[in-house]
């Protein structure tokens, strides 16, 4: 039976009246791969985008960087990051580059100013020039010239999908998402990564096995890089950001990480040690993220998971409002997620 159409996640209200909608796909699957609800297009395929930061990471913390670089919560929480270019997080991005012997002109991500706004106007205001450490993906990129300084691999090309470090990577993201290699469609990414696509349900897979206690697979580098995560949540992305703050209120329950055009992932830890891990994964289908925090919580509260302590610390992203110039309130983003339950 085909999939249906996407689906309504939410609707932007102005004076009462819906003014335009945002809809999209969710999957939510357990750590065996059973699906447990959905609604929209949960086997329609997707590029993973940002979300696939953790498996990147994976070569890295499997062969032993985390000794031989001597990297702590921030550095691997920051290559697992959609950072927004605040001064903690060039400094560390920078100090990741230096246990490598590497320097900024071996990033191969591109510079862009700082997504965090003070960050990118003390910038300008100081006379300086944004650079790649500024990228939000140069913690990623850092951690992937490590990756190649440890196992042995020339540096030159790490960003280009023959390159032998992208087929570690992409053995990663098949064992975690359960869909062969071969089958894994690949593009360019913004940063010039691969990028990878593959099923909704997969991404909603992977990151269920990421929380996993008892998945037999890489499960010691899934581990470290969600204790990074979660341990390091402004390193994730930064001050101001639904991410950062979704990572604190959950205290190691949960994790979470955006990707571009409106994608999504979670990953939730069984609350009993008998209890599968759940992983959500959903896409906005216009690519927007205003609704994005929005429908990522409705969603928990679908599935009573969004308990009255991380409700009420995460309740500015959960009812979003609209302002107008001068600051007054004129409207809400109002999340309208209905699940199928299909298990």
């Amino acid at each position: 039976m085909p999939d249906a159409a996407p689906a309504l996640l939410a609707r932007v209200l102005r004076g009462g009246r819906t003014e335009s909608v945002h809809r999209g796909s969710v999957a939510v699957v357990d750590e065996d791969g059973r699906m447990l609800g959905s609604c929209g297009q949960p086997g329609g395929a997707i590029y993973l985008r940002s979300a696939a930061k953790p498996f990147q990471v994976m070569p890295l913390l499997a062969s032993g960087g985390e000794r031989a670089f001597r990297l702590g919560n921030d550095e691997i929480a920051l290559m697992c990051a959609s950072h927004g270019g605040e001064p903690r997080h060039v400094r560390v991005a920078r100090r990741i580059l230096a246990r490598g012997g590497f320097g900024i002109g071996d990033l191969a991500c591109g510079a862009h100013l700082p997504m965090h706004e003070p960050s990118a106007r003390a910038l300008l205001a100081a006379g300086e020039k944004p650079t790649a450490l500024h990228n939000n993906c140069s913690g990623k990129h850092a951690g992937l010239l490590l990756t190649c300084r440890l196992l042995g691999l020339p540096p030159r090309g790490y960003w280009e999908p023959w390159h032998p470090l992208q087929a570690e990577i992409l053995a990663r993201v098949s064992e975690f998402t359960g869909v062969p290699s071969a089958e894994i469609g690949l593009a360019v990414d913004g940063c010039s990564l691969p990028v990878y696509f593959l099923p909704l349900s997969a991404l909603a897979l992977s990151y269920a096995r990421l929380l996993s206690r008892g998945w037999p697979g890489e499960s010691g580098a899934a581990a470290r890089a969600v204790r990074a995560m979660t341990g390091s949540p402004g390193m994730v992305a930064g001050k101001d950001r639904f991410t950062t703050d979704f990572l604190a209120a959950g205290s190691g329950r949960w994790i979470g990480k955006e990707g571009a055009e409106g994608v999504y992932a979670v990953g939730l830890k069984g609350r009993r040690k008998d209890e599968k891990a759940i992983g959500i994964a959903f896409k906005v289908e216009d690519g927007s993220s205003r609704s994005r925090d929005a429908v990522c919580l409705a969603i928990l509260e679908r599935l009573g998971r969004l308990g009255a302590g991380p409700r009420s610390r995460l309740s500015r992203w959960r009812d979003p409002v609209i302002r107008n110039v001068r600051g007054e309130e004129v409207g809400e983003v109002r999340a309208e997620v209905s699940l199928t339950a299909d298990g």
